[in-house]
């Protein structure tokens, strides 16, 4: 049996890693963990925030909201609160089509 690679999952992420990801500004970061509750990011003894995964894919929802659907933020904190489990399924679901999307570039360019 070929050896795979284990995907490595993180317990936290650094707000350097987080901003990477995202290609914002820390400030930007730290503007939506005060405005939205849903972001609570652990804080070391140095006061270094360190991102779980669970606020990450918070953050993917905020962005997703705030960025790409034109919510304001008093808009997408109502929408969080009144429809938190129908917008997590609908992240998880758009997930899944963003890495399917992927693959299926790979393989036409095999092709």
């Amino acid at each position: 049996m070929p050896y795979k690679e284990r995907e490595i999952n993180k317990m936290y992420y650094t707000m350097g890693e987080v901003t990477e990801m995202f290609g914002v500004n820390a400030s930007q970061i730290r503007f939506y963990e005060k405005e939205f509750d849903v972001l609570q990011p652990k804080k070391n003894k140095k006061g270094n925030r360190l991102f779980t995964p669970e606020d990450i894919e918070n953050l993917k929802i905020i962005f997703h909201l705030v960025d790409e659907k034109g919510f304001t933020l008093k808009g997408a904190k109502e929408h969080l609160k009144n429809n938190s489990s129908d917008v997590k399924e609908n992240q998880k679901v758009i997930a899944s089509l963003e890495r399917l999307k992927d693959f299926l570039l790979k393989l036409n360019e095999e092709i």
